[in-house]
């Protein structure tokens, strides 16, 4: 996997849902190599809960280069190029 995409959509309720959109360096059999689930919590993840998946695309264009955003937030820490995981990512 080449990238993981943290992403919230505001509702018409005004709430936002949370959902995780993975790019991957390789297309599966019908060239698609995006999939967008909903975002897990830490124990759902480490409870080996299933994802449940919103669905699959492919990436038809770049830059060619992705660079990661580093949060306002001082949860999560910066370091070398890397963002460290805080307990809330789906990663």
């Amino acid at each position: 996997m080449s990238a993981l995409i943290d992403l919230s959509i505001k509702g018409k309720d005004g709430k936002y849902t949370n959902y995780t959109i993975s790019i991957s360096d390789e297309t599966n059999q019908w060239g698609q190599n995006v999939t967008m689930y909903l975002r897990q919590t830490k124990e759902e993840r480490e409870a080996k809960q299933p994802k449940k998946y919103i669905g699959n695309g492919r990436v038809v264009w770049n830059s060619g280069t992705i660079v990661n955003a580093v949060p306002n937030d001082a949860r999560v820490e910066h370091k070398e190029s890397n963002v460290e995981e805080s307990d809330d990512l789906p990663f």
